[in-house]
């Protein structure tokens, strides 16, 4: 098999397409600047399709970035006193790997990222927005940065502002959009 590849055996629980599938959230997380001081790290994340996600950063390192990625969605459904969790797995052409879970109930988001030392080293260079073919390579080239083990993981969690159907401002893609 060629690499990259993404492929998942799971079949999607029947709650997708209710509860996942055209979701459009908005949430933030409490962090902090390289100072140590109090910011907020915003983000849009468009569960597209069920191969796809489309999202922005609008706070943090990563701000200005404008991306779309092949994902795989597990969710699970819960008794109705718990939650309904959705959990999105996407490599990304820079060589991170990220995972989000979204606790529908509960309103929170907890991601895990391992960024590549490309990415994170380069962080104002993984700015843009992939359909910039210019922007596409040069975070393609991010990936060769550093060895695989190189990487800034950060485990965080966010609160949910918004939660609504469709892209917003976030620009559709083709469900067939490169990725890697």
């Amino acid at each position: 098999m060629p690499l990259p590849a993404f492929f998942c055996h799971t079949s999607l629980h029947p709650s997708f397409v209710d509860d996942i599938l055209d979701i459009h959230i908005i949430y933030e997380y409490d962090a902090a600047d390289n100072d140590g001081n109090p910011e907020k790290w915003r983000y849009e994340f468009w569960f597209f399709s069920e191969y796809r996600v489309v999202y922005s950063i609008h706070g943090g390192p990563m701000k200005g970035r404008q991306n779309y990625q092949t994902c795989r969605y597990q969710s699970q459904n819960f008794p109705a006193q718990t939650a309904n969790v959705a959990t999105n797995e996407e490599p990304r052409e820079t060589g991170t790997f990220v995972s989000l879970v979204y606790d529908i109930k509960q309103k929170k988001i907890t991601t895990g990222a391992a960024f590549s030392k490309g990415h994170w080293d380069h962080a104002k260079e993984a700015h843009g927005d992939k359909r910039n073919p210019e922007d596409f390579e040069r975070w393609r080239g991010l990936a060769k940065l550093g060895i695989a083990t190189e990487r800034l993981v950060l485990v965080e969690q966010a609160n949910v502002l918004q939660v609504f159907k469709g892209p917003g401002e976030l620009q559709p893609i083709a469900p067939d959009a490169v990725t890697f």
